[in-house]
């Protein structure tokens, strides 16, 4: 199984972008979707986005949609998170996450990067 590493996090001001990139080391994910979890200080871990295999379903978290992109290369073995017009609210660490049946919770995924911080200051 492939091992998926997590880099792009940083310090943005609000109102700024950063795109998060998840690359599967050592195999490849093929046939699973792939998606993007958080976790902010003091709150359980949510969902934030994910994409089928073959991109004909994208989902949303609703305090999300229409801020953040969530694209895959599967020739690459890539798969990104754009978040624009981020919001000190957007702050928490950031997992990018593949499993072999959508799910909008996560506990059915069961690969996971190591997750990389995402600060966003006002």
């Amino acid at each position: 199984q492939a091992q998926l590493v997590e880099s792009g996090g940083g310090l943005v001001q609000a109102g700024g972008s950063l795109r998060l990139s998840c690359v599967a080391s050592g195999g490849t994910f093929s046939g699973y979707h792939m998606g993007w979890f958080r976790q902010a200080p003091g709150k359980e871990r949510e969902f934030v986005a994910a994409r089928s295999w073959r991109g004909f379903s994208t989902y949303y978290a609703d305090s999300v949609k229409g801020r953040f992109t969530i694209s895959r290369d599967n020739a690459n073995n890539m798969a990104y998170l754009q978040m624009n017009s981020l919001k000190p609210e957007d702050t928490a660490v950031y997992y990018c996450a593949a499993t072999s049946t959508m799910s909008l919770i996560d506990e059915p995924w069961k690969h996971w990067g190591q997750g990389t911080q995402v600060t966003v200051s006002s």
